[in-house]
């Protein structure tokens, strides 16, 4: 008898530490699920979704430059300054006629973000739904949308106070602020405002992210499982801003990475985003608690599927082939009989020529 297979290394350290196998649980959940086709998916409509966003921009920058005369002269002489002949001439009326355009640059901007931003929530609703392995149930078309709608908006506001906050906190010298508050410039404090600053961000982030992974799937789950995972995101989200922002020093000094690289900044930005949201729902989704309060689903009930199949016949050379072997066949046995017949009538004529004794 063969002894038994030792287990593999990673096996080994599963069994002996419980966070790394809650980890590799995550990780399977999330490939099961195909995490990273639907993260792509989202990084397609948010990168979509700029460009009506970018409208709305425009629109709502000519509303203002057509109220303020005085700035729009202001803006036109700096573009005839720094580009001059009819390259600059071109600027300027390119821009002019944006703003007389506006209102309908806007609507369809606003038509454009309502479509993009509903299929991107619909995309991201599914996929944390997928990563809940849940089973959605269609609600009708216009509750649907109407529920999108609502998560939209919230989820947007939700992203525009973290990214608020992060820029503010970043922007802002903290030597003003000392000032603004009345104290003198020190190192401690700098330290202490920064750290206060990052640690607000990471708490409008982690309730970001626990609302998300909590609300946002088809059907609601525990708030108390997913507030864990959401510290897991919105820890990971603060190191990937750090990093994206120590990205863009580095690719804006030349002129290509200032053509390209916040374009593709924008582009990894919204995928990691998305595959870190994506698995953060996967860790909540493999927990403990979870796991043990998940019902089992029952089996698929058995098909029965009766073989049929149509016999066409011999074909003409297995008709060839059978009348060749009984052929064969009966002039065997007609030899046979023969013999056996005509062996009594010898044996009787033998008889009857011996002599008398």
């Amino acid at each position: 008898m063969s002894p038994p297979a030792k287990p593999a290394i990673l096996d080994r350290l599963r069994a002996r530490y419980g966070w790394l196998d809650h980890v590799m649980r995550a990780h399977e959940r999330y490939s099961e699920r195909r995490g990273s086709f639907f993260a792509a998916g989202l990084t397609y409509y948010t990168i979509l979704s700029l460009f009506p966003l970018l409208m709305v921009g425009f629109a709502v920058a000519g509303f203002l430059l057509s109220r303020q005369p005085e700035l729009l002269a202001e803006i036109e002489g700096r573009i005839e300054t720094s580009v001059s002949g009819k390259l600059g001439k071109q600027l300027v009326k390119l821009m002019n006629s944006a703003i007389a355009s506006r209102g309908s640059v806007g609507l369809i901007g606003l038509a454009g973000s309502a479509w993009a931003g509903l299929s991107w929530m619909a995309n991201l609703r599914e996929a944390l739904s997928a990563m809940w392995a849940e089973r959605v149930t269609a609600s009708g078309f216009v509750r649907t949308k109407l529920s999108d709608l609502a998560a939209m908006v919230s989820a947007f506001a939700a992203i525009a106070a973290t990214i608020a906050l992060t820029a503010l906190a970043d922007a802002a010298p903290m030597a003003k602020v000392l000032d603004w508050l009345g104290l003198h410039y020190a190192p401690a404090l700098d330290i202490v405002l920064r750290g206060i600053s990052l640690l607000s961000s990471l708490m409008v982030s982690w309730l970001m992210f626990t609302w998300m992974i909590a609300r946002l799937p088809r059907e609601p789950v525990s708030v108390a499982i997913s507030m864990r995972a959401g510290l897991l995101a919105a820890v990971g989200f603060e190191v990937f801003k750090l990093a994206g922002s120590i990205y863009l020093r580095s690719v804006l000094r030349s002129p290509a990475g200032a053509a390209f690289g916040p374009v593709l900044g924008v582009m990894l930005f919204a995928y990691i985003t998305a595959r870190l949201i994506l698995f953060a729902a996967a860790w909540a989704a493999t927990s403990p608690e979870n796991l043990r309060a998940a019902p089992v689903p029952p089996p698929p009930p058995a098909l029965i599927a009766p073989r049929v199949q149509l016999d066409e016949g011999l074909s003409a050379r297995q008709a060839l082939v059978a009348v060749a072997v009984g052929a064969v066949g009966a002039l065997g046995l007609s030899r046979l009989v023969r013999r056996r017949s005509s062996a009594p009538r010898s044996s009787r004529a033998a008889t009857h020529l011996a002599p008398r004794r």
